[in-house]
């Protein structure tokens, strides 16, 4: 399909260019709509488009419900306005990712303050941020990376339009900016201050790229299969505890069998730690890139270890898909992590895409009896 089709699809929704368009993607006269309203529905809500009583492509009445599966859009439940210069620019309709959709929410749990952060925001106008920072040793090094790191990749994207780059380098100057601001306040206790960052950038409503250290988890839900975008980094990784040891440092396992570096960080990368880093805990990201198929995806979840260490990757994108909203679906897998034990701060973002509520289920039962060894940190 042409730019210039999309476009009087788009724009227009004449019935001819509805017709003429439609019929060239999708020629099975089982498909109906109304005459001229290809181009209005793509041009205004996307969803499932009932259509009874409707005049066929074949000149027939059917009753079949149309969907824009062939255009890859899906949504029954959460109806989004098509993204238009995004549309036009990869010749193919992508429903606008709206920051009004996004489910977020963050619980104190058992601890006595809550060192997790969230974020969401517009960097450009196509140009979606998310981000949570899980800190420990305090807060400091969390609300300084809530509070700053998209001044960093803002300024990054000065330099560079690769996002992989981008985040490597937002990642890096957060670290080296926290290591100065910290230092102002002559108070050595500071400086061990650290965090995680699992931070994911949208362009054009298809390009995903997420960069991360520590063990926050970026998770998408394909088919309704959870898809890790984000692997722990922790002294248990072969690669991760040779670079602790080729710096110097050692590793210990507590009663627990929990991995720690020098006895004392639960992770081997981490934004801030700075009495850790001669030992070889670094603050450069991994990073992922992804295209969103919003016929397959139904949503990107970050999540940090309050909820990663009960509930598996698999648990939270089939408790997802059970809710009616991103904003239900965040509150539910934070009281289920609760529930199920947790005693760490749970914060956990929901961004939904277009397959939202494609993969929905009422027939799955969790319970306490699972197995622990096959949910959570040990996934």
């Amino acid at each position: 399909m042409s730019s210039a089709v999309l476009f009087n699809m788009l724009r227009c929704g004449r019935s001819t260019i509805a017709r003429q368009s439609f019929l060239s993607i999708r020629s099975s006269p089982e498909t109906s709509t109304a005459s001229g309203q290809v181009g209005g529905a793509l041009f205004g809500m996307v969803g499932v488009r009932q259509g009874s009583g409707s005049v066929g492509l074949d000149g027939g009445i059917s009753v079949r419900p149309v969907t824009w599966d062939s255009f890859g859009i899906w949504d029954n439940r959460i109806e989004e306005p098509i993204l238009l210069p995004s549309s036009i620019r990869h010749e193919r309709p992508i429903p606008q990712v709206s920051l009004s959709r996004v489910g977020s929410t963050s619980v104190l749990g058992l601890r006595n303050q809550n060192e997790d952060r969230l974020r969401i925001g517009r960097i450009h106008d196509n140009l979606l941020y998310f981000a949570v920072f899980d800190g420990h040793g305090g807060p400091h090094a969390a609300d300084y990376c809530y509070t700053f790191m998209e001044k960093f990749i803002r300024d990054a994207l000065e330099q560079d339009d690769d996002l992989e780059k981008v985040l490597k380098k937002a990642f890096l100057d957060a670290d080296k900016a926290l290591h100065t601001h910290l230092s102002y306040f002559n108070n050595a206790s500071f400086l061990t201050a650290g965090t995680t960052a699992t931070v994911a950038l949208l362009r054009d409503g298809v390009e995903l790229v997420v960069g991360s250290v520590g063990d926050s988890r970026a998770m998408l839900c394909r088919n309704g299969k959870a898809n890790k975008l984000t692997t722990d980094h922790t002294p248990d990784r072969e690669d991760e505890r040779h670079r602790i040891q080729r710096f110097g440092g050692y590793v210990t396992w507590n009663s627990v069998g929990q991995a720690n570096v020098n006895g004392r960080l639960a992770m081997t990368r981490s934004i801030g730690d700075f009495h850790l880093k001669p030992s070889g805990v670094i603050a450069e990201p991994d990073t992922q890139r992804r295209t969103v198929q919003h016929a397959k995806d139904s949503f990107l979840a970050l999540t940090t270890d309050g909820i990663n260490f009960l509930l598996s990757d698999q648990e939270i994108c089939d408790i997802i898909n059970q809710c009616q909203d991103p904003t239900e679906a965040a509150d539910v897998i934070a009281q289920q992590a609760l529930q199920y034990g947790s005693e760490d701060n749970a914060t956990i973002v929901i961004i939904p895409f277009g397959a939202w509520g494609r993969h929905q289920s009422s027939t799955t039962v969790y319970s306490m009896s699972r197995n622990f060894i096959s949910s959570g940190r040990w996934a």
